[in-house]
């Protein structure tokens, strides 16, 4: 009976977030997130604002329930001989990337080459897996049918990260231990994951002990506790996962604004382990790490190995 019911509500819940999408054309990010969110230290504040790079962005439209790839990307890209770290985008349920495209714009002006969908479902790290085969296909070929490739050369795989929210997040998970290029990942983020009960009510299937690479672990708290994944369901994720981690919640940060509020601290974690910036690195790493001394977040768990 108690899990007839578990089933009827969760899929309750699922129902209302992807009738959000029809229901308010409303982007999922505000535009001026980063100005209106309050920062807690200097790394989080200069992480952030947005890096030195202009931004482009190209979309690539594809007869899959993906609807499209949008890549954003450093506009100087094609005027250079380098590589670019990637960082891929698994999305909340109905939050297709193009209700939160400040985050993507914000992660390429920082020098990384941003990929995600328009699918309305990611758990399954489905979008992710295309988009790394998409990246290979470009970086591989001078030319796509009659079209000159942009990215001809230009990603660098030795450095990709994945980044997703509630849904996204058990997408990212999956993306790093359940798909072919899973090997390609260095380093993941998951905002607010989808507890496991709801999970697997919705047959959202992933083992969270199979991580095997650094995972930044947000969640929100207080003021409005984060509904998706409550203080000990976000515990017993983070405990499952035996990798190097670092856990911790935003106070007074709803579910939604998990996505964007910690972005700071999200792109501070990228640049240190995609880009080998050591003060990013020093938010989370050192004697004295920057987030533990930052009165915005709480309930921390680090362990670096």
């Amino acid at each position: 009976m108690y899990k007839s019911i578990s089933v009827v509500v969760a899929n309750a819940l699922l129902g209302i977030l992807l009738a959000s999408k029809h229901l308010s054309q409303k982007l999922a990010v505000p535009d001026n997130y980063q100005t209106e969110t309050e920062t807690g230290g200097y790394i989080e504040a200069k992480y952030m604002k947005n890096g030195p790079y202009g931004v482009s962005i190209k979309e690539i439209k594809v007869l899959m329930e993906i609807g499209k790839f949008k890549i954003y990307y450093p506009t100087g890209l094609t005027q250079t001989n380098r590589k670019y770290p990637v960082i891929v985008i698994c999305n909340g349920s109905g939050t297709p990337l193009s209700k939160f495209p400040a985050v993507a714009k914000h992660y390429a002006s920082w020098g990384f080459i941003v990929i995600g969908t328009e699918e309305d479902n990611a758990w399954n790290a489905y979008g992710a897996e295309r988009g790394i085969r998409y990246l290979e296909r470009v970086n591989d070929n001078e030319e796509i049918g009659d079209t000159k490739s942009i990215f001809y050369q230009k990603v660098d795989f030795s450095n990709v990260g994945i980044v997703g929210h509630s849904q996204g997040g058990i997408g990212v998970i999956n993306a790093i231990t359940d798909t072919r290029h899973k090997d390609v990942y260095k380093c993941a983020v998951a905002l607010s994951p989808a507890n496991k009960e709801l999970a697997s009510d919705l047959s959202w299937d992933y083992d969270a002990s199979l991580v095997k690479i650094p995972i930044l672990l947000i969640a929100g708290h207080g003021g409005g506790d984060d509904w998706v994944v409550t203080g000990k369901q976000f515990n017993d994720i983070v405990s499952d996962i035996l990798s190097a981690k670092i856990a911790m919640r935003r106070k007074h940060t709803i579910h939604k604004e998990v996505l964007y509020k910690p972005d700071g601290y999200v792109t501070a974690w990228f640049m240190y382990h995609l880009q080998g910036d050591e003060e990013a690195g020093k938010a989370f790493y050192g004697d004295s790490p920057e987030v533990l001394k930052n009165d915005l977040y709480q309930d921390f768990v680090l362990d670096l190995k």
